[in-house]
């Protein structure tokens, strides 16, 4: 059975369309300017005109591009063109180009936005969004920045819109207070602009969001023996960023495509084993707010189904598993998954529910050799939430405490989290061991979910992906609002922090959701449970995942 996307209107394959304009190497700022893309190349110092329809690409700079290197943020009212470069903002006349000095930061500024006479300018070192009167050239205000990266700025009549290339995340601010009325987290990493394009028609605004990275690659050079070389090159485009938000249920959705996934065992033990009545369990996909399962289906051998705790898991059943008996079996599922990005505050969970008790029984228990009695784990669990009191508080103090004290690294095993707190080095496992016996010491209800994400490269399409490794991450319970998703270990990418908060009540579009607080993978022979003493799976077959990426989901 085949699965198609939906039939598209002219129009929404154009806000679809990945726009990549030829010779560009490293986009910074981006504007809209009647019909036509206006953006910068920061390494080149080229002023580019765009044709979103064919990826059209004009210099427009052909005389100034030295002038216009190292510029980051763009922004266009009227004819007048808005920079930033090193520490200053500038201004000219589009028909021009040449720069006049507006305004002078203490450190580098970021992004700007214009509207009227309010300038707006980011600058990560400060943390501050500066708002400034053209006239005057005085600053007038200025908002806490929402994010820790760099930020770039778009803005309409009421929104000031602030991509986070480190968030992975695009803001949506109240442009009169600095309030974050949302955020969505954007399918791509590295966002560097944002721009707004208002149908002239309709009036309906789209936002699209520049980005800029390295891609590794591998290089055919004829003069290597071996002549196949791994190197990188700059990967730098502009994609429109769809959302809808929820404001009712707390959290907005962007992005998505539709996946076709397949897990699959190979029976293929390292010792022959003879197993009787053998029942073996893998979870399936489960359905979310922002993960539908479309359909599922059996790969080499049926299998019935049953619910665990509400999660849809696949049986396969074998009378006997006889020594040399080999089979494959699996799920193929197709599924529609968006990135997802709840926004809670401190004080929306300051008089919550108390927790119900069948959450107690179950959440708060050490039942998954947690070492939640040993005295290194008591203690973290202490010192990590010192005197809070507010659960989402707590949970930002033991997330910040465990990125503080850990630096990741593959193992080939899983230690218990006071081993893995001993040695300051732990996997996305340890990293979620260690956050659940935090939690359930602090009276956080959590339960790890997850277990493989699909290679994050929205542009191969339908073209099989192989993940290389698994993953888990957790959700942890507010009562009066329910499961919040929870990154184990991605937003760690620094030393003492600032922290990005991007998977934080947040996941992009390539997370998938199976079987949440159950096992993925059970045995059980003769109706007897199997523990990995008396057989490890990985021992006795061999997994085959694959991901295909069949196309993006229509907009909303």
């Amino acid at each position: 059975m085949s699965f198609a996307l939906p039939s598209l209107t002219a129009s929404q394959m154009f806000e679809q369309k990945t726009i990549r304009p030829i010779g560009a190497a490293v986009l910074g700022g981006i504007a809209f300017f009647q019909d036509t893309l206006i953006a910068i190349d920061s390494s080149k110092g080229y002023l580019l005109q765009i044709d979103p329809s064919t990826d059209n690409t004009k210099i427009i700079n052909p005389h100034q591009s030295r002038e216009f290197a190292e510029v980051t943020g763009l922004a266009i009212w009227e004819d007048t063109l808005w920079v930033t470069r090193g520490n200053n903002v500038y201004l000219c006349k589009l028909s021009s180009l040449g720069l006049e000095h507006f305004v002078t930061l203490p450190y580098p500024a970021n992004g700007i936005a214009v509207w009227e006479s309010t300038i707006y300018v980011s600058c990560q070192k400060l943390g501050d969004i500066l708002i400034f009167d053209r006239n005057t050239r005085k600053e007038i205000t200025r908002f806490y920045a929402p994010g820790v990266g760099v930020e770039n700025l778009a803005v309409t009549e009421e929104i000031l819109w602030a991509c986070d290339n480190t968030e992975q995340t695009v803001y949506c601010i109240d442009r009169a207070t600095g309030e974050v009325q949302f955020s969505v987290l954007t399918p791509f990493e590295s966002p560097t602009g944002i721009a707004v394009k208002t149908d002239g028609q309709t009036g309906r605004q789209t936002l699209y969001v520049a980005y800029a990275s390295e891609e590794p690659y591998i290089r055919d050079n004829p003069n290597a023996d071996p002549n196949h070389e791994l190197t990188y090159r700059d990967r730098t485009f502009i994609h429109p960023l769809h959302y809808r938000y929820y404001p009712e249920k707390h959290y907005a959705l962007s992005n998505g495509y539709l996946i076709e996934m397949s897990y699959v065992e190979e029976i293929s033990p390292l010792e022959e084993v003879y197993l009787q009545e053998l029942e073996w369990r893998i979870a399936l996909p489960s359905d979310t707010d922002r993960q539908k399962v479309k359909h599922v289906e059996h790969i080499g051998l049926p299998f019935t189904e049953e619910a665990i705790d509400g999660q849809r898991v696949a049986v396969f059943k074998f009378d006997v598993l006889a020594p040399g008996e080999r089979h494959i079996f699996g799920w193929k599922a197709v599924l529609e998954v968006r990135g997802i990005k709840y926004r809670l505050t401190p004080s929306d969970v300051e008089n919550i529910p108390e927790l119900p008790p069948e959450y107690k029984s179950r959440y708060l228990i050490d039942d998954d050799e947690l070492a939640m009695d040993t005295s290194i784990v008591r203690r973290a669990a202490e010192q990590a939430i010192g005197t809070e009191t507010n659960l989402l508080r707590k949970m930002y103090s033991i997330r910040n405490y465990v990125y503080d004290r850990l630096s990741y690294g593959i193992k080939p095993h899983i230690d218990t989290p006071d081993r893995v707190l001993e040695r300051g080095v732990g996997s996305c496992g340890e990293y979620v061991g260690v956050l659940l016996a935090l939690c359930r010491l602090n009276g956080i209800a959590c339960r790890t979910v997850g277990r493989y994400k699909c290679p994050p490269y929205a542009e191969h399409q339908g073209v099989p992906l192989q993940p290389d490794y698994n993953h888990v991450w957790l959700e942890f319970y507010i009562p009066g609002f329910g499961w919040l998703p929870m990154e184990s270990n991605p937003d760690d990418i620094g030393n003492y922090g600032p922290y990005p908060t991007r998977f934080f009540m947040g996941l992009c579009w390539y997370h998938i959701e199976i079987g949440k607080g159950i096992p993925f993978e059970t045995l059980t022979s003769k109706g007897v449970r199997l523990t990995k003493e008396d057989i490890s799976i990985g021992e006795l077959a061999i997994n085959h995942i694959r991901f295909t990426i069949l196309g993006e989901l229509p907009p909303f």
